[in-house]
């Protein structure tokens, strides 16, 4: 065994894991960290990858023989080629001067790997006073009833044909939120229902796919959706309408809990805290720059990638 519970416990002050993203709390062991080390040298998903789904190989592999792993910090680099390549160092720690540390060894890696980025992610507890970056909000579905929505929302393949003629025209519009993705996905008839809600029959707003997978530990989880509305067609309460579906969807189909990441402060966050999920922390990415002249790092505000699947 590689990492000592002992030591990374006490480091983990939101529940994120490398190349997995955010788990369920109950699903942080050390066993799950164990899980993408050995995975780094297979190219491979884990059997619980929310990014199985979408097929082909995993992209992002943990740099196991750079992982830096002490009592009081412990740095998690990965690599991934896709687009110009990154290198991410996740660190996991109490002092806030372990983020230069990380920054200097993303800057290293991703100079030895030849990769365009070197970033660092900070994992913050959900007591921090100004979060910022990404909010990690966990929907419990055992402890309330999801009821169904009173509005317009039903899978894109139930609405009439006219209607879901639309559909593709939406996808395009909406293209930077992953929805000309999903599109494609659901041409192929390779992911979950989609549900979408319309105006004078015209698609404005949807979120998918609804998928039910199990977790690290065998609970099922509802899987992360893409999810957009018009702009033309927003502050109407479609979001939350859709939102709202979803989660009754959820509920219907057996799933424990969903996990969500909002930019903080931003609608979706706003939406999540207003329907009282709970948050389990927040995750902050910086840049790491290895050029002489610049800054040694600073806040990342947008990571334009290109879409793979729901956050």
């Amino acid at each position: 065994m590689f990492f000592r519970w002992d030591w990374l416990r006490p480091q983990l002050t939101a529940p994120i894991v490398p190349t997995l993203g955010p788990v369920h709390p109950d699903a942080l062991t050390v066993d799950i960290f164990e899980d993408v080390l050995r995975a780094a040298d297979t190219g491979g998903f884990l059997p619980y990858d929310k990014d199985r789904r979408w097929g082909g190989e995993k992209d992002e592999r943990v740099l196991r023989e750079e992982v830096v792993h002490e009592p009081e910090r412990t740095f998690i680099p990965t690599l991934t080629r896709r687009g110009h390549g990154n290198v991410k160092v996740f660190a996991y720690g109490p002092p806030d001067s372990i983020v230069e540390e990380a920054a200097e060894l993303a800057a290293k890696l991703a100079a030895v790997h030849d990769v365009a980025g070197a970033r660092v992610v900070r994992p913050l507890g959900p007591k921090t006073t100004h979060p910022h970056g990404t909010r990690i909000q966990l929907k419990d579905f055992t402890t309330d009833p999801c009821p169904a929505p009173d509005g317009p929302v039903r899978p894109v393949t139930s609405w009439p044909a006219t209607v879901q003629e639309t559909f593709a025209p939406f996808a395009r519009d909406m293209a930077t939120d992953g929805l000309a993705f999903l599109h494609a996905r659901m041409h192929a008839d390779q992911c979950g229902p989609v549900l979408a809600t319309a105006v004078a029959d015209r698609i404005v707003g949807a979120i998918g796919p609804m998928e039910v997978h199990p977790d690290a530990i065998g609970r099922p989880q509802l899987m992360p959706q893409y999810f957009a509305v018009l702009p033309k067609a927003r502050d109407q309460g479609l979001g939350r309408l859709l939102w709202r579906a979803a989660m009754h969807w959820g509920q219907r189909h057996g799933a424990a809990y969903q996990l969500l990441q909002t930019k903080v402060g931003g609608p979706s966050d706003a939406l999540c805290l207003s329907e009282g999920l709970t948050s389990l922390g927040s995750s902050h990415t910086i840049h790491a720059y290895p050029l002489t002249g610049l800054p040694r790092f600073a806040e990342v505000r947008a990571m334009p990638e290109a879409p793979r699947g729901p956050r």
